[in-house]
């Protein structure tokens, strides 16, 4: 990526935006959710009972920048990004889905 695409600068800063909403609508350190090379960032989920509290957490979400993209806007859904390996994700806690929906 060059500094000079404008391209790249606005999808650089979507993902950091929505990564940031995200964290702040979901608090919590249970699940990793990364968008390399834009960012990442720590989640919680509601329903989890266990609690992570150093280093990376078991449960990890990794995406590019395009399918984090339409997950947060809603013109993809989990399921299909996980059924079409858009997306990696490890853990018991991993799954987003009730929480982008």
């Amino acid at each position: 990526m060059s500094p000079r695409d404008p391209d790249a600068v606005r999808t650089a800063a979507a993902v950091r935006s929505s990564l940031k909403e995200f964290a702040a609508a979901h608090p919590g350190r249970l699940v990793e959710v990364r968008v390399p090379p834009w960012g990442a960032v720590q989640v919680g989920v509601p329903e989890a009972a266990s609690v992570h509290r150093r280093g990376t957490p078991p449960n990890v979400v990794e995406c590019d920048a395009t399918t984090w993209l339409a997950l947060v806007d809603g013109s993809l859904t989990w399921a299909a990004a996980v059924a079409t390996h858009r997306v990696r994700a490890s853990g018991v806690h991993a799954d987003l889905g009730p929480l982008l929906g």
